[in-house]
């Protein structure tokens, strides 16, 4: 019987510690936003963060109370504060990974459209050249075809 019970594997969520929890990280949501400027919404998400230790023992995890002379608790609370401040780091790492990633989308995606905006603008200005030389073609045209009128009764060439 007692064999079965070591080897029952368990798994246990306990809250964090008491005495190590920061009355500000306890309150502190983190809010993520991202903008997507071809839409231009911006959507906010807040996580509340919950601080919970997950242990899978092979027996149940005494407390610091059951120990004695309790038991290195503050040994275990620093090893604990250690690894709650290499989770933040690394979920923090990768926020600004997604962050950086976002950007660098943005960047390229505002270099393709000015590349765009300017093929276009050049094909704009090359539209304006040729209907100025139109025009000047037009007006050069309607000159000799206004020397070219003649008056039939007295045979004189017509002068704007």
């Amino acid at each position: 019987m007692a064999e079965q019970q070591d080897h029952h594997k368990e798994l246990q969520l306990l809250p964090s510690p008491p005495s190590t929890e920061s009355p500000v990280r306890k309150h502190r949501p983190t809010v993520i936003t991202t903008d997507h400027h071809h839409h231009n919404r911006s959507s906010s998400m807040i996580h509340h963060d919950l601080d919970l230790k997950l242990s899978i023992s092979l027996s149940s995890i005494s407390t610091a109370e059951e120990l004695p002379n309790g038991g290195g608790g503050g040994v275990e609370a620093l090893k604990w504060q250690a690894a709650e401040q290499i989770r933040l780091a690394a979920i923090e790492k990768a926020y600004a990974e997604r962050v950086r990633e976002l950007t660098r989308r943005e960047m390229e995606m505002a270099q393709s459209e000015f590349a765009r905006a300017r093929v276009m603008w050049q094909k704009a200005r090359e539209e304006v050249e040729r209907a100025e030389r139109l025009k000047e073609r037009s007006m050069t045209k309607m000159d000799t075809a206004c020397l070219e009128i003649t008056c039939h009764s007295c045979r004189q060439r017509f002068r704007p």
